[in-house]
């Protein structure tokens, strides 16, 4: 007898990292749930009709009628993944609806056609850091004295339109830099010499053309380092700046809140999710 319902937690993810465009992504301790239900009629939104159309053309199983709620604590249009965590639930909670005819790779690389990037996906899907190229990936687990410190701004700001802003082409020789730092980046976070992160974040390819779309950026990012973080970068095409530190987070914390004089803003200081997505 098929199961009836299935619940799918997804961690929230940063992506970029700064330099790391649409290749570098860490999935995060906090999380959104997707609870599927088999029903008479389809009760869901258009995100997750789209996730289940591509999940039952390449289970090639029949496609049955379900509802779908998304709850937890991550944020729409914050640059944090939650379009991720609604596809990879939706994906998920059907693959286990129907005996589970799809790997995790499979649900990977689906997302991620939905997605148009891997970025977010990767580490959703697998956790930990990843470094991913289409749909080849590599990941490392982060240890969990690394802190991730969030703010959360209360804008959003759309995917689309950041990616609207950015150039056809890059200075050879800023995206050499920019290079440089997302290989500096990942031998730091994979090798768990987490004190080489400092001054790695430097980027050319995206964050000057976002940073319009949140104007305190840069002093956000400099308050944090002043308070004792390695550095920071626009998470994702942002709203939400993330900065790194192995000391005194809520410090860091506090520094990026009063940096923004943003009315409404908010931080969370949370560490590295290597698990990925799971049934809950």
């Amino acid at each position: 007898m098929h199961k009836q319902q299935i619940t799918v937690r997804v961690p929230a993810t940063t992506s970029n990292l700064g330099p790391g465009f649409d290749c570098l992504g860490v999935a995060l301790r906090f999380y959104n749930y997707a609870s599927v239900r088999r029903a008479r009629r389809q009760n869901c939104n258009s995100m997750a009709a789209q996730a289940a159309k591509k999940f039952f053309a390449a289970a090639r199983c029949a496609p049955f009628a379900f509802s779908c709620a998304i709850s937890g604590d991550v944020p729409p249009s914050r640059g944090l993944g939650s379009s991720v965590t609604v596809r990879l639930g939706v994906l998920h909670a059907l693959n286990a609806l129907t005996n589970r005819p799809l790997t995790r790779a499979q649900m990977f690389r689906l997302c991620t056609e939905l997605e148009g990037h891997p970025d977010n996906a990767a580490p959703a899907e697998f956790g930990g850091f990843v470094v991913a190229r289409a749909d080849r990936l590599q990941k490392s687990a982060l240890d969990s004295r690394l802190h991730f410190v969030l703010l959360i701004p209360s804008f959003e700001v759309k995917t689309s339109a950041a990616r609207k802003v950015l150039p056809n082409e890059i200075d050879r020789l800023r995206a050499v830099e920019s290079c440089g730092n997302a290989c500096a980046i990942t031998a730091a976070l994979a090798s768990g010499r987490y004190e080489n992160l400092r001054g790695a974040f430097g980027d050319h390819l995206h964050q000057p053309f976002r940073a319009k779309f949140v104007p305190f950026l840069d002093r956000v990012i400099v308050a944090a380092e002043k308070a004792g973080a390695l550095g920071g970068f626009l998470s994702g095409s942002g709203s939400a700046i993330c900065c790194l530190t192995l000391r005194a987070p809520e410090k860091v914390a506090a520094a990026m809140l009063t940096a923004s004089r943003s009315p409404g803003g908010r931080t969370i200081v949370t560490a590295a999710d290597n698990r990925g997505t799971r049934l809950y």
